[in-house]
């Protein structure tokens, strides 16, 4: 019988690499691996019983070209009295998908591989939050919950509703921190600020004298539950909901999303939605990118390159605007196409405003590189060895500042990447010079892309698919390229809606990293330090010194931290 499972996974596989990696799969668990199958031409569907997977998480992690890319818990105690965990691994070389499916009661504890995989320390903790899954060999804290949610309420469970956890709890900020008891060492808190304004996130920064030593991040302050409200939502409402993610990308997430559906469903949608879908994508990447850049120059006190990148930007937003007649939450993507078309005259107007966004963009970015007072900020600060980077699994501009040559855009394409030509911008140095170099270059490589696309799309008014059956209970994964990195929503379909839908957004993967990056810079490169992963989160404009051995407390302005102005 194992013989025949592992001819089996052979058969699957979609190249040398994935077949080579599923024997070894189909090795170490032997009569342990229950089933196989292909789910769609990218995605391989691996079953095993849980008390043989950290042995397959070993296997996996063993391999340079594969990376954890994200898990998802499901509760399907209603069809099969089982929750599941999913764990996507991604053949980056071969641009395969490898999930990994484990059935657990709810009642026995789950082996955790976070000792061979540390990026998905974050991922068995939130299961354990919202879905209640246990798992054994390792320390279980909160992460998205507070501290004071009462232990058997699981928010993600289907036997839990909305009205219920609005009635349960009122939310209220905890504090989580905890004393490195170490002498002569300074913390610096920064944040949370207040619940009613963007995003409220913490970092304790650990000083002695002007050096961070240590840090660690508290954030899910006002998590939203959206995955749980999608629940309760049809297939082509979602996409809004997915929008509003993020305030400046969230494009990234209605197209995720509508990708995981139609790959779970098997929908194949008009070329020429491929090509309208990606030119957004990508200018969203120039405005985000655009965005960024000014706020970095501003936190290193640059602000007439602040100011040159916002007003740049600005050609942009209106080329959104022109596009799909918003400037942000644009609402025209669906399951199966999208809702406006790009005429000829947009196409026109569209190839002129870049041409003026290039040539600003270049003079713009040749002066401010120039500034020997940003280079020096920027060099060799927040440093994160490629070793680090990877055991990480990080993305985006974060990673490939650290030497990976990661990019789904290519290594895992979709949309219409795959009719155009393009670089993805390297640095090896692993410091916030390197990061933003990298974003800086890439907003060059998108305005080539657009350029392209521009150039080819289809003349057909075909945009969308008419109909299509839902399938429930199938399984879908979409993948997008961000601005910060990897955005990977997991979809299990019902039948008229979601039935399980997870996101992962970049920031949840880089932010595991910055403790790490903070270690040994000097206090004043702190924000820039964080902010060179992009977070998704909003800037706090104070910070509160305490003296661990007097209890003082003061309050500091973000600007003269990172001005380097505490004493």
């Amino acid at each position: 019988m194992v013989s025949d499972i592992i001819e089996t996974l052979a058969s699957v596989a979609r190249g040398s690499r994935s077949k080579s990696i599923l024997t070894k799969v189909g090795e170490v668990c032997g009569d342990k691996l229950l089933k196989v199958e292909r789910v769609s031409p990218s995605t391989i569907k691996v079953l095993i019983k849980a008390d043989c997977l950290h042995e397959v998480a070993e296997v996996l992690s063993a391999e340079r070209d594969v990376y954890f890319r994200t898990m998802a818990a499901s509760d399907e105690r209603p069809a099969e009295n089982l929750f599941k965990l999913y764990y996507v691994f991604g053949i980056d070389s071969e641009g395969t998908n490898i999930v990994v499916e484990v059935p657990t009661d709810g009642e026995r504890e789950v082996p955790s591989i976070s000792d061979v995989v540390k990026a998905c320390d974050w991922y068995e903790l939130e299961a354990h939050d919202l879905m209640g899954v246990k798992f054994s060999g390792r320390f279980l804290k909160r992460l998205v919950l507070p501290d004071d949610w009462p232990e058997e309420i699981h928010p993600l469970r289907k036997d839990i509703t909305t009205e219920e956890i609005k009635k349960l709890y009122q939310p209220q900020v905890v504090k989580r921190a905890v004393e490195l008891g170490v002498e002569e060492i300074v913390k610096i808190p920064i944040g949370p600020y207040h619940p009613a304004l963007h995003e409220p996130e913490y970092f304790e920064l650990y000083v002695r004298g002007e050096k961070v030593v240590d840090a660690r991040y508290v954030g899910f302050m006002v998590h939203r539950g959206i995955e749980k409200l999608a629940e309760s939502m049809k297939y082509d409402q979602v996409p809004f909901l997915a929008e509003r993610i993020c305030g400046i990308c969230g494009f990234v997430h209605s197209v995720s999303y509508t990708q995981a559906v139609e790959e779970a469903l098997n929908i194949e949608v008009p070329e020429k939605t491929q090509y309208i879908r990606t030119i957004i994508l990508e200018l969203e990447r120039i405005h985000s990118h655009l965005l960024w850049i000014g706020v970095a120059l501003h936190l290193l006190g640059y602000d007439t390159g602040f100011m040159h990148a916002w007003r740049i930007r600005e050609k942009v937003m209106v080329l959104s605007e022109l596009l799909t007649g918003s400037r942000k939450t644009y609402g025209i993507n669906l399951v199966g196409g999208v809702r406006k078309d790009i005429n000829k005259e947009k196409i026109e107007k569209t190839k002129q405003t870049l041409k003026q966004v290039l040539n600003e963009y270049k003079e713009f970015v040749d002066v401010a590189t120039s500034v020997p007072q940003v280079r020096r900020r920027l060099s060799g600060t927040g440093v994160l060895p490629g070793g680090e980077a990877r055991a990480y699994s990080l993305v985006g501009p974060t990673a490939r500042g650290s030497g990976l040559s990661r990019d789904v855009r290519k290594d895992y394409t979709y949309g219409a990447y795959h009719f155009v030509s393009f670089s993805i911008p390297t640095y090896s140095e692993g410091d916030n010079l390197a990061r933003t170099l990298v974003r800086i270059d890439e907003v060059y490589e998108s305005i080539n892309i657009i350029e392209q696309l521009l150039d080819t799309i289809p003349s057909s008014s075909e945009i969308k698919v008419d109909s299509w059956e839902p399938q429930p209970m199938k399984l879908g994964l979409g993948n997008v390229e961000a601005p910060r990195g990897e955005v990977i929503h997991v979809v299990i379909t019902g039948k008229y809606g979601p039935y399980r839908w997870r996101v992962r957004a970049p920031t949840y993967q880089n932010l595991q990293a910055v403790p790490t990056m903070l270690r040994g810079v000097d206090l004043a490169d702190a924000p820039i330090t964080i902010a060179s992963i992009d977070p998704c989160f909003s800037c706090t404009d104070r910070a509160i010194k305490i003296n661990i051995k007097t209890g003082k407390v003061e309050f500091i302005p973000l600007e003269v931290l990172s001005r380097g102005g505490v004493r």
